[in-house]
Parts: structure tokens; sequence; C-alpha cells
């Protein structure tokens, strides 16, 4: 507690909360002197998804998973491309109860599709971890897979309790400058700690993802610094440089062109074995 508010410990803006109100998440609440995920359980989307979308290049190719999300993040990219519910709170956006018990259920129901496991995407899943921790050890329990989409915003505590739960991970690297993450409201150093983590599991594929947007973050110097330190993690990450289409609060920015995003995957090259192009 601090000056009688509760601490959220999910993430770096550890979030003061007095009695009932919601973290920058959004999905956490102030209840009875603690910070809770106030979102557990509660899906917007659901959807049955090649396991290429999440995207994962390298991960059970062929293959589908049952993709859930719920309400809120801790980051507020003005480029979102979910934002309709990823910058919402509960009274925002429609949403129905689905329990763990329930959405394993669901997945193994969809095997005859096709379908391998659960995947925790849409809006930031890590903001109520405690959900895709609960649900998937239940996935394990019944031969599923478990597939994480996030922007890495995550404290190490929370991260240290999906280890091993978690079978591939598709981690945004927004930017690769201690600025642009301020202007996204987040930490490139919390991003980075994430992803270094979760290199190193043994028990989990990894993959990266760069959106790609003009004037911004397509400085050819910033993306050959950001592949050349992920290949100090591992050359053979797969990292995805995807194109950029006006959306959200930033509908007067031009797509990303094309004939740039390929001469960024030259770039990269230079340090990778697997650079995949998104949105061409």
């Amino acid at each position: 507690m601090a000056d009688g508010r509760a601490v959220c410990g999910v993430c770096p803006h550890a979030c003061a909360l007095a009695e009932g109100r919601r973290g920058i998440c959004r999905a956490r609440i102030a209840r009875d002197g603690a910070v809770v995920d106030e979102n557990y359980g509660r899906v917007t989307s659901l959807a049955l998804d090649p396991v290429e979308k999440k995207p994962l290049a390298r991960f059970r190719p062929g293959s589908h998973v049952l993709s859930l999300g719920s309400y809120g993040c801790n980051l507020r990219c003005p480029f979102c491309q979910n934002a309709s519910i990823a910058c919402a709170g509960p009274d925002d956006v429609a949403w129905r109860d689905l329990p763990p018990e329930r959405a394993v259920e669901l997945a193994v129901q969809a095997a005859g599709r096709g379908c391998v496991g659960l995947a925790f995407t849409y809006n930031e899943p890590l903001v109520g971890y405690e959900y895709v921790r609960d649900t998937a050890r239940l996935a394990h329990e019944a031969g599923l897979v478990n597939v994480l989409v996030s922007n890495g915003m995550v404290n190490p505590g929370p991260l240290s309790e999906l280890l091993g739960l978690v079978d591939a991970a598709n981690i945004d690297l927004k930017g690769y400058t201690p600025a642009f993450y301020e202007m996204a409201g987040g930490s490139l150093d919390a991003v980075k700690r994430t992803i270094e983590t979760l290199a190193v599991d043994a028990t989990c594929h990894l993959e990266v993802t760069t959106l790609v947007i003009p004037g911004l973050n397509d400085d050819p110097a910033e993306i050959d610094e950001a592949a050349a330190w992920l290949a100090s993690l591992d050359p053979t990450i797969p990292y995805h440089l995807t194109r950029f289409f006006p959306c959200h609060r930033m509908l007067d920015r031009p797509p990303t062109p094309v004939s740039a995003l390929r001469e960024l995957a030259r770039v990269a090259q230079r340090h990778l074995d697997d650079v995949v192009l998104g949105n061409c």
C-alpha cells in the first residue's frame, strides 16, 4: 500500500490506485486493498485462426489456434490496430464470461478443424496474466499448446508465472529507442527484458514483430540496431517486419511502402537468419 493506495505489480507503470479505481490498462482494479484483474474471463473476441496469423511463421505451420482476447492494454500506441478493445474498459465494449475450463473445452472441440491450442491475443493479454496462467495450465493438461501475443510490457514476477506454460510467443518490439516507447506510453527496457527472458526459455518458441511506420521507426540504422541485438540473443529468432496501414490516431499517415519494407529486411538479414515480411 502507498498512502492508502494499492500498487499494481504487473507492469512498470506501478499504478497506485485508490479503492475502486482502475489502472492505466483499464483492466485491473483496486479491491479490498489489492489490485486484481477485473477482466478475468471477460472475452470480447474469439476466433479460430491460422497460427500464421498471430503471426508465428515457424511454429506448428498449417495448424489453427483458438484465439481469444479481452479488453485493456498498458500502452497507448497512436497506431493501435485493435483500439476498439485495447483502449476499452468494461463499459465500452461487449464481453462475455469464458472461464478457463470452457475456453479449453472449446479448443478441444475444435481439434477436428486443425486446432492445436489457445492463443492469448487481440488486446494485451498480460494485463490479465492470471487468466492466461490458469487457462494455459488447463490447456496443457488437455494436451493443447499455448500461444502468447504480447507487447512485452510486463514485470519479471508475473512473467515468471507463465514460463513453462507458454509454448510459443510473438512479442512486439515496437521501436528501438526510449523516445519511441515514451510516445507509446511504455518502456523499451521492460520489453527487451521480456524478450531476453523468453529467448532463453527452452520451453518457448519465440518470434518478434516490428510494425514499420513511415517516419516513426523506419530508420535503417534503428532496424539494424534492433536486429543486431536480437541476433546477440539468438540469430535464429524469426523477426517479422510488418507493413503499417492508417489506423486509430494515425489515419493521415501513409502505408509503409513495400519497397522500404524490403530494404529494411535486407538490413535485418545482416544479423538474423529469418526475416519475415507481413501485410504485404
